[in-house]
């Protein structure tokens, strides 16, 4: 099965040239192996999303921390600002740190039931299955955590 062409260096079909669509490619591509196309795009739009969480909370906190009496382990900092709370075990560092270990997928199911926990907006949303038997742990460690930004 053939993927979608892959970006030569070029610019995209709108003049911009990113940078990164390379990489992201063979990020996605090592992580399909041979899955399904079905069940491949669950696998990976989670962990795009948890990124883009991952991100957003870190960008506050980033911005939080300056500040004299913010506190960046107060959920409450993140709501007022519209941003999805991460809990320590869901952020992106802690589960790249963690990527390499047999027991990553059951570590990004159990930090997508946090985020869910301490999110009721997204309670009963983000996909579990990461700690499935079908899913190659060893394709998805060595992709998470080649991946840094």
């Amino acid at each position: 099965m053939a993927g979608p062409k892959r970006n030569s260096g070029k610019p995209n079909g709108n003049g911009a040239n990113l940078g990164f669509e390379e990489k992201l490619w063979q990020a996605a591509d090592k992580v399909r192996g041979h899955m399904d196309a079905a069940e491949y795009k669950h696998v990976v739009l989670g962990l795009i999303f948890l990124k883009y969480i991952s991100d957003a909370f870190q960008e506050c906190s980033d911005a939080l921390r300056p500040e004299a009496h913010a506190d960046p382990e107060d959920r409450d900092e993140y709501l007022a600002e519209g941003v999805f709370w991460a809990p320590k075990e869901a952020r992106w560092l802690h589960l790249q740190a963690q990527a390499k270990q047999p027991t990553i997928g059951k570590r990004i199911d159990d930090g997508m039931a946090a985020i869910e926990k301490d999110n009721a907006s997204l309670k009963g949303v983000l996909s579990k299955d990461y700690a499935k038997p079908s899913l190659d742990k060893q394709r998805l460690g060595e992709s998470w955590s080649a991946r840094s930004a």
